[in-house]
């Protein structure tokens, strides 16, 4: 599964690990980002969590705070070497560099998992083998939280084309004027819901504006 993401989407975020977070401060969406700092933690208190591509660990620092622990993994140093700084609870956060297509090196056995932004970034093909992987390496009950944006005309960066698979397609700047094309899909509920049918036994999307917010127990 190697091939999931587009070559280019680790560069492009090992070069924007320190601008990153830039994504945060649109004015327009300080209300629902509140309301996700408190709704996304509370599905993981107690909980030992396994979180996907946790970048530079902004949501990982407030699932830590009710979570009995976080295996947060990515792939790119950069972006881990900013999360390790962040504020933790004293010995509740370890940090992995590992390949979400593969989870290598990760323990099974956590009760829940977290992907923040991510799922967007996977082609449509590879959701539902990615889904099994979890799935093999979580606990049979388990609770698994997808957060991720809904496009928004004037808001959300435009698509600019859609391949053969309808995978769709955005170009971004870098600080530095450097550019990248990056994969980035903006699935319908319906679509979710059929990539679930196989693992999960009950599920709940809710939606705001700017942001789509899924989780679902593990059959």
């Amino acid at each position: 599964m190697r091939g999931s993401v587009t070559p280019s989407l680790e560069s492009y975020y090992a070069k924007r690990a320190g601008e990153y977070e830039r994504i945060y401060e649109k004015a327009e969406r300080q209300d629902e980002l509140a309301w996700l700092r408190g709704r996304v933690p509370e599905l993981f208190a107690g909980r030992r969590v396994l979180e996907i591509a946790c970048g530079t660990g902004y949501w990982t620092q407030f699932i830590a705070k009710p979570a009995a622990h976080v295996i947060a993994t990515d792939i790119n140093e950069p972006v881990l070497e900013i999360a390790r700084e962040k504020p933790y609870p004293r010995g509740r956060v370890d940090f992995r560099k590992t390949d979400a297509f593969t989870l290598e090196g990760v323990p099974s056995g956590c009760n829940a998992a977290f992907a923040g932004f991510w799922w967007s970034h996977v082609r449509k093909s590879a959701l539902g083998p990615w889904l099994a992987l979890l799935t093999r390496h979580l606990a049979p009950g388990a609770i698994v939280g997808i957060l991720d944006n809904r496009h928004v005309e004037g808001s959300s960066t435009p698509v600019t084309r859609r391949d053969a698979e309808g995978n769709t397609y955005q170009v971004r700047p870098l600080i530095s004027g450097e550019t990248h094309e990056v994969l980035k899909n903006f699935p319908a509920a319906a679509e979710l819901a059929a990539l679930l049918r196989p693992v999960a036994r009950e599920a709940t999307l809710e939606e705001t504006q700017y942001y789509w917010l899924l989780h679902f127990t593990l059959k």
